[in-house]
């Protein structure tokens, strides 16, 4: 277990690179030229991006970036 300790102006830009990051992901997620194999990885990738990003964003940001095999449990 790691702590860190990071002021607003960080916490905002670590968030904005998530974000940016996951939405890339979901981007290419949708690009049927890339193979299964692949998007597993990338969907591997995304789930670690997303628990870092729930760790700092709020919950109403954190809705927009639900993985969609959660929606789908509800």
């Amino acid at each position: 277990m790691f702590g860190m300790i990071i002021d607003e102006k960080e916490r905002l830009e670590i968030e904005y690179l998530l974000k940016r990051e996951m939405d890339e992901i979901l981007f290419d997620f949708q690009d049927e030229r890339i193979e299964c194999i692949v998007k597993n990885a990338m969907e591997e990738r995304y789930k670690i991006l997303f628990a870092l990003f729930k760790r700092i964003a709020p919950a109403n940001e954190c809705m927009r970036y639900i993985p969609s095999y959660l929606k789908s449990k509800d």
